[in-house]
């Protein structure tokens, strides 16, 4: 077969949907076997293989995001239903969250505001655009609320999806040695703290962890998002003067 019947394929395959939805789908199984074969070493994290053989592929073969997108959607219409999902493990686990119910608020009131005003302000200080800071004050929130929330402060939803995805794979590489390291060693503790700072994908490795890291990381995501989405919009304007146009 000479190139340019190959080329000829590929024009008529990657014009199908179902050709990125598929795609992903591999380079996921791929990228989890490898997560596998290293032990599950953090480092070696599945969204973040996953992303980078699926950047490679889209760089090598020129095709536009919106072309993959629009073959991919149905991965971004499952991460409505795949968060609500995460209740279900959170409920056995009722007791200990009834009796935790004080330090986890609080923890929630502090994380979040941190997560986002810092981002802001170190952004603006380092002198991003208006739109640049909107878009990275909700890097910490699951991407669906994330998106939302930039929007409606002016920012840009694909570049908060790319600084998400990069705290997420950051936090779910990180995030569990280093409080280990801080002396945090209860599960629903290092749980809270990763679902709260790495939002979905940080959710995901706390479930490598425990069930119970899993179930508090997954509360702390959405408790993120609804706090974030309802006081980021009021907040942020007072810092609005740090900020260049």
């Amino acid at each position: 077969m000479n190139t340019d019947s190959m080329t000829e394929i590929w024009v008529y395959l990657s014009a199908q949907p179902l050709l990125w939805l598929t795609l992903t789908l591999a380079a996921y199984l791929l990228a989890i076997a490898l997560h596998r074969k290293a032990g599950g070493h953090p480092a070696v994290n599945p969204v973040l293989v996953s992303v980078t053989i699926l950047v490679a592929l889209l760089s090598l073969t020129g095709t536009p995001y919106q072309r993959y997108f629009d073959g991919a959607q149905f991965v971004h219409f499952l991460l409505g239903p795949t968060t609500v999902a995460l209740a279900i493990p959170l409920h056995s686990q009722l007791k200990r969250l009834v009796a935790m119910g004080g330090p986890l608020m609080v923890a929630l009131v502090v994380g979040s505001l941190t997560a986002g005003l810092s981002a802001y302000a170190i952004g603006a200080l380092l002198g991003a655009s208006a739109p640049t800071v909107a878009s990275l004050a909700p890097k910490s929130v699951t991407t669906p609320i994330a998106m939302g929330v930039a929007e409606r402060l002016g920012g840009l939803a694909s570049l908060t999806a790319v600084f998400v995805i990069l705290t997420g794979i950051f936090g779910a590489i990180f995030a569990a040695g280093l409080l280990r390291r801080l002396g945090v060693k209860d599960d629903a503790s290092v749980g809270f703290a990763m679902g709260l700072a790495s939002h979905g994908i940080g959710t995901a490795r706390a479930f490598q962890i425990s069930e119970q890291t899993g179930a508090f990381a997954a509360l702390a995501m959405g408790l993120n998002g609804l706090f974030t989405a309802l006081t980021l919009p009021w907040l942020l304007p007072l810092l609005a003067p740090l900020v260049r146009p």
